[in-house]
């Protein structure tokens, strides 16, 4: 298998195998939105929603894993993933998705470099902290290309699924990795 340095750490693909997780990831998700349905939940009026939103907290629990594989190379990784979603989705959609990662990675860098929490608290605090925020913006750049993206269900779903993502990440960190 081939290797690579990075750190000074000689690296394998399955030593890098959440970082490759996130840059295929970002496109994915990004891309879908694009075409992705709105689906109305029959039993709430005027409550639509892109399905997409759901799953984009687990680009935060890969980022997550990849900062844990890669060190500050997670930023070379997101600007790999951000390029694949300027070529499948197109400019807009990529600078939609790169403000709200930098606003994300800036909460996520200030809570892994700057405290001592365990990870698990600081993966449940980053995603708390950036959820919200990295949601309106991501969404209010996608409305840009795509009408009815920011809305308070996407913004709701997206924050929910996220937070389901940390919460899930979180509990398996603290059981069986801070147990030792």
């Amino acid at each position: 298998m081939k290797t690579t340095k990075i750190n000074n750490r000689k690296l394998s693909l399955s030593h890098v195998k959440y970082t490759l997780i996130y840059i295929i990831l970002i496109p994915l998700i990004n891309w879908s939105f694009t075409w992705a349905p709105m689906v109305q939940l029959p039993w709430v009026p005027d409550w639509a929603f892109n399905p997409v939103t759901i799953v984009t907290g687990l680009v935060l629990v890969a980022r997550d894993f990849s900062q844990r594989e890669i060190g500050h190379e997670v930023l070379i990784a997101m600007g790999l993933a951000l390029f694949l979603t300027f070529v499948t989705s197109g400019g807009a959609l990529a600078v939609a998705s790169g403000v709200a990662f930098l606003i994300s990675e800036l909460i996520d860098y200030a809570l892994f470099t700057l405290t001592s929490y365990k990870l698990s608290t600081r993966v449940l605090l980053s995603s708390s902290l950036a959820a919200p925020v990295d949601t309106v913006a991501f969404l209010y750049g996608a409305s840009f290309i795509r009408d009815a993206q920011l809305t308070i269900p996407n913004i709701s779903m997206s924050i929910a699924g996220k937070m389901f993502g940390a919460i899930i990440i979180w509990a398996l960190i603290k059981n069986r990795l801070e147990k030792k």
